[in-house]
Parts: C-alpha cells; structure tokens; sequence
C-alpha cells in the first residue's frame, strides 16, 4: 500500500525532477533511500531503565522497534566501558519511511518553539541531508507526563542523489521547510 508522499513523488516530484535536471535515464531521478534516527543516551551509566525508556521513546516515534548500540571501546574520561549501552537507532525504508517524514514535516516540525525552517548547509556532499531536534517530545506518540527526560535525536535523510542541489530540490518537494 502506497503511502500519500511515495503516491506526490510518483505523480508529482519525479517528472518535476526530470524537467529540472533534464535525467535521460528514468533510474537517474533521485529518490529517498532511508531515514536513520539516532539518539545518543548520555549519562546512563548503564541503567537500564533508561535505556528501556529511550528505546521505547524511539520505537513510538519510529513504528519500529530501535535497536541498542553499544561503545566498541572504552574510554576512561568519559566514563564509559566497552559494551556499555549508550544510544538506539532506528533506520527506516519504503512505507515506513515516507510515514515519518510526512509526520516529521506536517506534525513535528512546526510544535519546535522559534522554529524558521532547517538549515540548507546541512547535506553532506553526496545527497544525504543531517538534522538534530533538540526535543523528542514535539512528536505526538510520546505522552509528555510519561518521559523521564527530554531527549536530542539525530535524523539522517539518505538520497540517491548524485549532488546536495538534487537532494535539496527532493527535500523542498517533499516539503521540508529550508531556510532562504
């Protein structure tokens, strides 16, 4: 089942793109590979009901269940030990994706506080596009009363892109709101 973005790219972005950017071949038209959502734990110290807490937090905002990372080595000054839970990601393909970024757009973005837009300087060079939220709470799955504590997280939108004005052109049509 198709989702209403993946129905607009189909009928709506992609022979935009085509006209833009002038592609010959159908397989040139930069699409949305996957949606990675990470959320760095901090302070846990090991407890694990924090990282249950900020596991389940993700899973509610992604619709699909988070998986625990781990430190791959210890370091002393930052009190952390091999092995140590100390994030969750999440990363999202076809139907699931489209989801979360049409409720990332239409829902969450406009509860931030202050919000003007996100950056445009943020792609990476090769089409992928970064940004942080400050809050976890602006989504509408996550009960407020229920959250220990507010937590940042990191969304890394993958393209196909070849170039960062292709995957801002498919960013714009997708309606995330760049700043001018």
């Amino acid at each position: 089942m198709a989702t209403r973005l993946q129905d607009t790219y189909s009928k709506d972005i992609r022979p935009a793109l085509v006209t833009r950017f002038g592609y010959t071949n159908p397989m040139q038209v930069p699409k949305l590979d996957k949606i990675v959502i990470n959320m760095g734990l901090g302070d846990t110290g090991g407890d694990t009901k924090k990282v249950d807490a900020a596991v389940g937090d993700l899973t509610m905002i992604a619709g699909q269940k988070a998986v625990i990372t781990r430190a791959t080595k210890s370091i002393a000054n930052f009190k952390v030990r091999e092995g140590l839970a100390i994030g969750a990601k999440v990363t999202l393909r076809r139907e699931r994706m489209y989801e979360f970024l049409d409720r990332l757009v239409t829902i969450a973005l406009p509860r931030v506080r202050d919000f003007r837009g996100v950056s445009p300087k943020s792609f990476d060079g090769r089409g992928n596009y970064a940004m942080g939220i400050r809050e976890h709470i602006i989504f509408p799955e996550i009960n407020y009363d229920k959250v220990d504590k507010v937590r940042g997280m990191d969304i890394i939108i993958c393209t196909t892109a070849k170039t960062d004005d292709e995957a801002r052109e498919l960013l714009r049509s997708f309606g995330l709101p760049f700043t001018a």
